[in-house]
């Protein structure tokens, strides 16, 4: 009996925090649209399953998949990895922040921002190992996103759309998210860049 408390009183992993962050951000948004599980998979093309698992934080989904949710839901990508239950603060701390591994490519992500401090603005830090690519599928959104991407260390290929462009360090590139996007590493040193992300609200047209 004391080692299963002792089990259960055991504090949560960084990947276990981070996977129920993302579980309560989910399962918010979707209740905030009124969309059931069905609705929200045939809109971002991930599976019911799938989605199930994710909003009981019982699954690590990947960069791509988490996308396609955030694209789904109306909101960037970085948006899924703050705590809506969270006061909001106007002050983000280093001490504070959570770092996230995707588990396909490796590539880490750290929000910088303030949690949900009602700004149009989001700051996020990645680092994109030697070799690794992450490649997102959507195109056309519901919310127009741009985003800013910084190079701080190493240098990257950026593919959005047909057009395929070389950042090295200090190089800082501007686009808008309406096209299928990859990032990729071809280097032996990792890369590291900031990406700045703009949310232009677009109100939901009534029928």
């Amino acid at each position: 009996m004391d080692n299963l408390s002792s089990m259960q009183d055991k504090p949560a992993s960084p990947t276990q925090d981070i996977n129920a962050r993302i579980a309560r951000h989910v399962r918010a948004r979707r209740a905030e649209l009124g969309m059931t599980l069905d609705a929200l998979a045939a809109k971002c093309d991930v599976s019911r399953s799938m989605l199930s698992l994710i909003e009981r934080g019982e699954s690590s989904p990947t960069a791509v998949v988490l996308e396609k949710i955030a694209t789904g839901l109306g909101v960037p990508l970085a948006t899924l990895f703050d705590d809506v239950s969270a006061s909001a603060n106007p002050v983000s701390r280093r001490d504070d922040r959570t770092s996230w591994r995707d588990p396909q490519s490796g590539y880490v992500r750290r929000n910088i921002s303030p949690v949900n401090f009602p700004s149009p603005i989001q700051i996020v830090e990645v680092v994109l190992p030697s070799g690794a690519s992450v490649a997102y599928e959507t195109g056309a959104r519901d919310v127009s996103i741009h985003q800013q991407i910084w190079v701080q260390e190493g240098s990257i290929e950026v593919t959005l759309g047909s057009a395929t462009y070389r950042l090295a360090e200090d190089d800082c590139f501007a686009m808008q998210l309406n096209e299928p996007m990859a990032y990729h590493n071809r280097t032996h040193k990792t890369a590291r860049y900031i990406v700045i992300i703009a949310t232009e609200r677009v109100r939901a047209t009534r029928r």
